[in-house]
């Protein structure tokens, strides 16, 4: 992992497309250095192989526009939270040094999202203590941790309007052809994909704000402003 302004974490290569592939887009198009780190390959899934699911994640890093995406390479539907895996996850943080970090929120059907969850609480804490795994780097904590909702839907903190990105994020997801599955409807939660999903989610977040589609995220507590500049656009 190179060094990015914000990083995102997902359990599996698709989720963080789904769940943020808009925010990605403006923020690159404003000149922030993204990242992305993949928790597993998605091997366990009922569709795609981890070779299949490792171009479709390469094809949609290059759409996005990201500096970098990595994969910590834990066993998918069994991430487990401990020295390991959080030793795996602070490396990225420290090589990166974000200033934002998003992961998943917890409550979720899928075990690998809680966990991944789980984790990224436990390595932001740990990747800003000097005396934690020195050898991992020098120590770091990005000034806020967001989450993005999984399966379940969450009440958000705020959402993000991506109505002018609509079309290009639809690219993006799109280059996950093995989780696309217009005839075969059987395994999916739901009985939608990962598209069909996304932009459910979206079009109600962006009714809600007023806008044509929106990405929600939310964060523990209160968000920090400077001032209400921000919010008179």
């Amino acid at each position: 992992m190179i060094a990015c302004d914000v990083l995102f974490v997902g359990p599996h290569p698709d989720d963080v497309e789904m769940a943020a592939a808009g925010t990605i887009l403006r923020l690159v198009a404003q000149g922030f250095r993204c990242g992305i780190v993949d928790c597993t390959r998605g091997e366990k899934g009922s569709r795609g192989s981890a070779a299949e699911r490792l171009l479709e994640a390469a094809a949609a890093a290059k759409l996005l526009g990201v500096v970098a995406r990595d994969n910590l390479g834990l066993a998918d539907t069994s991430v487990v939270v401990d020295d390991a895996s959080t030793r795996a996850l602070v490396a990225a943080i420290r090589a990166a040094k974000p200033r934002l970090l998003f992961a998943p929120v917890e409550r979720d059907v899928h075990p690998d999202h809680t966990a991944v969850a789980q984790l990224a609480t436990r390595s932001f804490f740990h990747a800003g203590l000097r005396n934690f795994a020195p050898e991992l780097g020098a120590p770091h904590r990005p000034r806020l941790l967001l989450r993005y909702p999984g399966n379940i839907p969450v009440e958000p903190s705020l959402a993000i309007d991506i109505s002018d990105l609509v079309d290009r994020k639809a690219e993006v997801i799109r280059c996950y052809q093995s989780q696309l599955a217009p005839n075969d409807r059987a395994h999916l939660l739901q009985s939608v994909d990962v598209l069909e999903r996304a932009q459910a989610r979206d079009r109600f977040n962006g009714m809600r704000i007023g806008c044509v589609a929106a990405e929600p995220f939310v964060i523990d507590g209160p968000l920090p402003l400077r001032d209400l500049s921000s919010l008179m656009a």
